[in-house]
C-alpha cells in the first residue's frame, strides 16, 4: 500500500511540475505515461519473476520456448506455477530461430556433430525441443558444418 501511495504522489509531483512548464498536450502525454508505468506494476510479482528468469534462460542458454517453459515449471527447476510460466512465455521477446542457431553452433563447436545429428538434438523431446522450423533455420545458417 505504501509503495502505491509513493508511486501516486511521485506521479502527482511530476504532473504538477510538468504542468507548470508545458502546454496541455504535453501534460496529457505525461499522464498517459504515468498510467502505463502503473499498469506494468499491476502484473503479479510471481509473473514478473518468471519473465525475468525466462529472459535469462533465453539470453544465457539459448533455450527453446518449450524448454524455458519446462524449466520454469519443473519441480527440479524454478517451480513457478503454470500461469506464471505461461505469462513469461507469452511476454518473452525472443527470436527462437536465433536461439536454435546459437545452440546448434555450440553443438558443432564443442561436439563436432553432423547436420543430421544437430537437427535431431535440436528437435528431440529429450534434447532442446525446438520446432522443426527453428531447427531447420539453424541447420541452414550454421557455417561450415562437416
Amino acid at each position: 500500500m505504501k509503495k502505491g501511495l509513493k508511486v501516486f504522489f511521485g506521479a502527482a509531483i511530476v504532473i504538477t511540475a510538468v504542468a507548470c512548464s508545458t502546454s496541455n498536450n504535453e501534460v496529457k502525454d505525461t499522464k498517459e505515461n504515468v498510467v502505463e508505468t502503473k499498469e506494468d506494476t499491476s502484473v503479479p510479482k510471481e509473473y514478473r519473476n518468471a519473465l525475468h528468469k525466462a529472459e535469462n534462460y533465453s539470453k544465457m542458454m539459448h533455450m527453446s520456448k518449450q524448454r524455458i517453459y519446462d524449466q520454469l515449471t519443473s519441480e527440479y527447476g524454478e517451480k513457478f506455477d503454470a500461469e506464471a510460466a505461461q505469462y513469461a512465455i507469452d511476454n518473452l521477446n525472443v527470436d527462437y530461430n536465433e536461439n536454435a542457431l546459437k545452440c546448434g553452433e555450440n553443438y558443432k563447436k564443442t561436439m563436432h556433430m553432423s547436420k543430421a545429428r544437430i537437427y535431431d538434438q535440436l528437435t528431440s523431446e529429450n534434447g532442446e525441443k525446438f520446432t522443426a522450423e527453428e531447427a531447420q533455420y539453424a541447420i541452414d545458417n550454421i557455417k561450415a558444418i562437416i
